[in-house]
This record gives structure tokens, sequence and C-alpha cells, in this order.
């Protein structure tokens, strides 16, 4: 069966793209390369639904913000 997760990628200020599933409690990672990101995270999120089921929520979009 598979899944779809939406994955957030942020790059660190030491270089270091980190992965999160906002649906997923703990899921995340890291990694220098986009490559090695996405096997890690597919891999985070087999392990994350071992131990529990996603939250239901619906993925809108990102929106930047800006304030003073």
């Amino acid at each position: 069966m598979h899944r779809e997760f939406n994955v957030i990628i942020e790059k660190d200020e030491d270089g270091y793209l980190v992965a999160s599933v906002p649906t997923l409690k703990g899921c995340h990672t890291q990694a220098k390369s986009l490559d090695t990101l996405i096997k890690r995270i597919k891999e985070a999120i087999e392990l994350c639904l071992e131990v529990e089921q996603p939250a239901l929520c619906e993925f809108v979009g990102v929106q930047k913000v800006t304030v003073e």
C-alpha cells in the first residue's frame, strides 16, 4: 500500500538539510544532500508508522509572512 506524506525541508545554519513530517509527531531527520535526506525521511516515516497513525490534517500551503 502506498501512502503519501508532506515533508517540510529546511536548511539549518550549519548547511544541513532538515526534513520533518507534520502529521507524524517526532518524525524528522537531517543530511548534507537531498538524496540522502529523502532516503532517511522515508526510513523515519516507516519507523514512525510502526508506533502511531498520522494525524488527520490537510496540507494547505506555505506562506512567507514579514513582521517588524
